[in-house]
């Protein structure tokens, strides 16, 4: 029998009710399977023939939590809400087991949390993410779970957000059994053992929290989240969720979660990254259905210095077998040096094992000759950011590899069709840009040339998949999309600069506005000889009119390269990376500035956000109407994830269609008149507006 996606079976001669959640992919708490629920809970315990209730879930998991697509919509507050029927479980008077297999987050969890007993196969996850969407778990989580597993471990869950596998759960006492093979029909015959037992101790909502043994447990993970979800307000929200667990009774905890569950998903902040979320799984699908044969099992890694190193580990991780290779045997052992000081770094803090360590070492085979890529099925090259070292490379590559290896480049910016053209496979070459720390950092920038097929393409995005990277296709032009927007955002804080503003304001604004990092900063941890290198190969292309800022090239002529060299934008103490304030920075701005006959100025912080940031926009805009990335999402993903855009505005797109189109292009018209044709609106950004459309709706 099916009842709105709600399947119901009678097992054991009848005495056992199964329900299973059948609303694919991840049998998510939409209206209508909340509904169905409802029903046949309802017809269950009505029902004197049943003495015992099995919840499941259809497919590879048990249930993914809610339909986020319904928030701030009619639905989201249909009755019943999940309150209700975690309520409804509660007050069972026949035991409700949850069978849970696969992934069980969100409201899946807390459904759980409201039956009377929780079994497991060995392969489950289970995790209250909420606090990623800038939400908190508001079917009950904060209040139920410190009541299951204790309050400090609860708050390590919700505030992190991270999910704990099926063993650790059961430790924990979140989970009481788990099993092996047969979920359901084992989870029938726990739910028969049950039939006739005492229930009331089994109700979470009926026992009190206890408060953390070490007091100091809110702070701690405040700071946590602090750390993880930078200016974001949900995870404080989840911590006084779980305060107020521990001070109140179930009732009074489900009213003041509720209320700030509200709060934030009406919030801002929560609209911004969940635009991301969704943003992220468009990204991550190839353009087209096809698909490859075989995943890729042998890679060549050309260059082992920080790149190399990096991509070649994310390889290693993934099980891939990797064949590093250098040209001297000095930078190969100082790549692999790196490698094993970045591995034992992640066994000291517990995130690795020394047998995880090894088994990922042992899949990195060092090398001194390009021969030995003969058998690789793909190539990534990681060598310097030169476009004549490159096509060596690639047509030595072309030589030595199979006729269908594929070929790919880690260039930040150059011309993936060039280095097509110098193979005799133009096809089976695109770009893979990946950001450092490459081992750490989740985007990469699939670079589709012209020749490139659809299958490769889609064999790389399956292989950043399993690498847990997160692709995003873009085309052809310097810098692609990321490091193409980079350079107006730059050109700005340099003008800024030279009008008026100093170092340390230009990044302070933007780091109050929510950037990781603020661009002078930034370019000094890069190393300002890179982008030197990039405008000495644009120059002969610059307009001899046009305005240039000379401030970076003067501080580059004088051999400040940024950190590496203990002075940039900044000084650096001996081994610190703690940017100081330099005078001698200060009297070279302004002697740029009064050479080139500009008159200096104060500068607000709001001026310094909206020339950087809307130059990104107008920029992007330009990205979108070339081709150059799909969807103006992909762009948000890029710079929240590659450029350290705050999550909580969801991205320079997404941000400027907040602000409002108009809005943003009266600004740059303004900045047009004022400053000339560097701040010529994009076309795209003038017609959405006549058209009274959002960068959301290309």
């Amino acid at each position: 029998m099916s009842t709105a996606l709600i399947h119901t079976e009678r097992r054991a001669s009848g005495r056992v009710a199964l329900l299973t959640l059948d609303n694919a992919p991840v049998n998510s708490l939409s209206a209508a399977i909340r509904q169905g629920l409802h029903d046949a809970l309802t017809s269950a315990l009505a029902d004197p023939g049943v003495q015992a209730i099995v919840l499941a879930g259809a497919g590879t998991l048990f249930c993914g939590g809610a339909e986020i697509r319904e928030f701030n919509t009619p639905a989201s507050v249909r009755e019943p809400t999940l309150r209700d029927i975690v309520r409804q479980c509660e007050q069972a008077g026949k035991p409700i087991v949850a069978a849970m297999h696969g992934t069980v987050l969100g409201g899946g969890l807390e459904l759980a949390l409201g039956c009377h007993y929780r079994v497991a196969h060995t392969d489950t996850s289970l995790g209250l993410p909420e606090v990623k969407l800038g939400i908190l778990p508001g079917g009950g989580g904060t209040q139920r779970l410190p009541r299951a597993i204790g309050v400090e471990r609860a708050l390590n869950m919700i505030v992190t957000g991270d999910p704990v596998d099926a063993g650790t759960a059961m430790q924990w006492g979140l989970i009481d059994a788990v099993f092996d093979g047969q979920l359901v029909e084992q989870a029938v015959a726990y739910a028969l053992e049950q039939a006739g037992q005492p229930l009331q101790t089994r109700v979470l909502g009926a026992r009190r929290a206890q408060a953390p043994a070490d007091p100091t447990a809110y702070a701690r993970a405040r700071s946590e989240g602090a750390r993880l979800y930078r200016g974001c307000v949900a995870p404080d929200a989840c911590v006084d969720c779980i305060e107020q667990a521990v001070s109140s009774d179930i009732d009074a905890g489900l009213v003041y979660e509720r209320q700030r569950f509200v709060e934030l998903v009406n919030g801002e902040q929560s609209k911004a990254q969940r635009h991301l979320f969704f943003a992220e799984r468009k990204a991550q699908r190839p353009p087209t259905q096809r698909r490859t044969n075989a995943s890729l099992q042998i890679v060549g890694v050309v260059g082992a210095g920080t790149m190399g190193g990096g991509i070649a580990m994310s390889l290693a991780n993934a099980g891939i077998t990797v064949i590093l290779v250098e040209r001297e045997q000095a930078a190969l052992d100082r790549g692999w040096a790196l490698i094993q000081r970045n591995y034992a770094a992640t066994v000291a803090k517990g995130r690795l094992t020394e047998q995880e360590r090894d088994a990922r070492l042992a899949r990195i085979r060092c090398s001194l000759s390009l021969a030995d890529l003969a058998e690789t099925e793909l190539v990534i090259e990681a060598a310097f950011e030169d476009m004549a070292v490159k096509l060596e490379l690639f047509r030595a590559l072309d030589q030595v590899c199979k006729p269908e290896t594929v070929l790919a480049s880690n260039t930040s910016r150059l011309d993936i069709n060039l280095l097509a053209q110098a193979t005799g496979r133009p096809g089976l070459v695109l770009g893979t840009h990946f950001f450092s720390p490459a081992n750490v950092m989740r985007l990469v920038e699939v670079v589709r040339g012209t020749a490139t097929t659809d299958e490769v393409i889609a064999s790389v995005f399956d292989l950043a998949r399993r690498m847990k990277k997160l692709p995003v296709l873009v085309g052809v032009c310097d810098g692609f999309v990321g490091n193409r927007m980079v350079s107006p955002y730059t050109r700005e804080a340099h003008f800024l600069l030279e009008e008026g503003a100093s170092p340390s304001q230009v990044d302070g604004a933007l780091q109050r506005f929510g950037f990781a990092m603020g661009p002078l900063r930034m370019a000094d941890m890069a190393g300002l000889d890179i982008s030197w290198a990039a405008r000495k190969r644009l120059a002969p292309t610059r307009p001899a009119h046009q305005r240039y800022s000379r401030v970076a090239d003067t501080l580059c002529e004088r051999g400040r390269f940024g950190q590496k060299t203990g002075a940039g934008f900044y000084r650096y103490e001996k081994d610190s990376r703690s940017p100081l304030p330099d005078p001698e920075v200060d009297l070279l701005i302004e002697q740029c500035a009064r050479e080139d006959g500009i008159t200096r100025r104060d500068i607000s912080d709001a001026e310094i956000i909206e020339r950087t940031v809307y130059a990104l926009v107008n920029e992007g805009a330009r990205i979108l109407e070339e081709g150059i990335a799909a969807r103006a999402s992909d762009i948000d993903v890029i710079y929240a994830h590659g450029y350290g855009f705050p999550v909580y505005r969801g991205g320079p797109m997404f941000y400027a269609d907040q602000i409002g189109l108009a809005n943003v292009l009266n600004t740059i018209e303004r900045f047009h008149l004022q400053h000339g044709e560097l701040w010529a609106p994009a076309p795209l950004l003038q017609r959405l507006v006549r058209e009274g459309r959002s960068f959301g709706d290309t």
